[in-house]
């Protein structure tokens, strides 16, 4: 793996350092030297405060920061921290299909349980039903304690339609991963074929790892008497890294939420560029709005998509739809060819990302529960702005003349889906 992937901690010099005063704030001291350095370091102070006061969630501090890109990293990687644990494994998933990689999973927590380590599994009852029976044996009859997330014969039908999206593994409560990956054989290789579908997860250590527990935990409760055991020692986490990272949490309810601010503000603070690359992109008027004003001050706006190969094609036409407002006001439009891009990224004048569950649509700002960290640091930003670049070149760019011109039966497609877009 790149150098890059891992950063480590930086040994202070002894200097005289100059501070940056951001709304009143002294920002800390850049990295860096010369005006580029101090920018970006007013910059990230900028948007930590405004994301913090409008969320009302602290950022932490000294994160170490993994991106993991496609099954060939991210599964190695899941499994070799499920295999080292020694206490506690939480993990949650929307997706838990079929193939060897869910064999795998289910044998490596199987294992663990058999140790005498405390392993919880929750499931989604809708995006996990496909899972085998013989693996739910395999792990209860080891000790894992695996809950299902509203399962729908058991539901009114307005709680069908709130899932649990999140995706989340915490090892030993040091350790955390998240992103979009499921466990299915479709997120396995390396993006080659239609057969590996591209997507990016993180690993997490440091501070951090605690939000994105609680995410575990807030949807844990609701299935399970029991919230936490002896077993759980409480931590305190060493600084490992250089990341500030504040964690996001989004859950169905009536009115406006976290995860739509943060998202808000991340596009309202972009001042040069603003990346998107997301699975499902079916988002309501006002985002479609942010998106366009962005363009409109001079932001270059480039968005990613799903191309021929998608497992949604309603959602896909519903954000067809705004296609031609959106290339009309320079927003760049690519759709990815080789295969399905999964991914949830967003990254924003190369100092700030964010990476987690959430997708650029209603389904995930309003019904569902997600997940999603606001990472503030170049080094970070700038792997996932390269990974970026590599997709980019193997995509094709949807033109605004051609795409005026499309044929009648895509435009009936597209209003065909209107009257569900809200629930995509």
């Amino acid at each position: 793996m790149d150098s890059f992937r891992r950063p480590q901690r930086l040994v202070p010099l002894i200097r005289r350092e100059t501070h940056v005063i951001v709304d009143g704030i002294p920002a800390p001291a850049a990295r860096g030297s010369g005006p580029g350095a101090v920018d970006a370091e007013a910059r990230k102070q900028r948007l930590r405060r405004r994301l913090e006061r409008l969320i009302g969630v602290a950022a932490t501090e000294g994160n170490e920061m993994v991106p993991l890109r496609n099954g060939d990293e991210i599964f190695p990687a899941m499994l070799g921290a499920i295999r080292s644990a020694r206490h506690t494994i939480d993990m949650m998933t929307f997706v838990y299909w079929r193939g060897q990689i869910a064999r795998d999973f289910a044998a490596a927590l199987a294992d663990r349980a058999r140790a005498g380590v405390r392993v919880r599994l929750l499931l989604d009852g809708f995006g996990a039903k496909e899972i085998e029976r013989s693996l739910l044996d395999l792990m209860e009859g080891a000790g894992v304690q695996v809950a299902w997330f509203r399962k729908p014969i058991w539901l009114s039908p307005f709680k069908q339609n709130h899932r649990c999206h999140r995706k989340a593994l915490v090892v030993d409560e040091l350790t955390a991963f998240t992103g979009g990956v499921g466990i299915a054989e479709e997120w396995c290789g390396d993006a080659r074929h239609p057969g590996e579908w591209r997507d990016t997860h993180v690993q997490v250590r440091g501070p951090a790892v605690d939000g994105v527990a609680a995410a575990f935990a807030q949807n844990w409760a609701e299935c399970h008497d029991e919230l936490f055991d002896d077993r759980d020692r409480f931590t305190e986490h060493p600084q490992t890294g250089s990341s500030v990272v504040q964690v996001v949490r989004g859950s169905a309810s009536i009115g406006w939420q976290d995860m739509q601010t943060l998202i808000r503000v991340m596009l309202t603070s972009a001042e040069e560029r603003f990346r998107l690359a997301t699975a499902y992109f079916a988002p309501d008027a006002y985002f479609v709005d942010l998106l366009c004003r962005a363009a409109g001050r001079d932001v270059r706006v480039e968005i990613l998509l799903p191309g021929p190969h998608t497992d949604q094609r309603a959602c896909q036409l519903a954000g067809q739809h705004h296609y031609t407002r959106l290339l009309e006001a320079g927003v760049h439009i690519r759709q990815y060819q080789p295969t399905m891009m999964h991914a949830k990224i967003m990254t924003v004048d190369s100092v700030a990302s964010l990476i987690g569950s959430t997708n650029f649509n209603r389904r995930s700002m309003d019904h569902d529960e997600e997940v999603m960290l606001a990472v503030l640091d170049e080094t970070f930003t700038a792997a996932l702005d390269r990974d970026f670049e590599a997709d980019l070149e193997r995509s094709v760019a949807i033109d605004l003349d051609r795409w005026k011109r499309r044929a009648v039966l895509q435009r009936a497609k597209e209003a065909a889906v209107t009257p569900i877009r809200r629930f995509l």
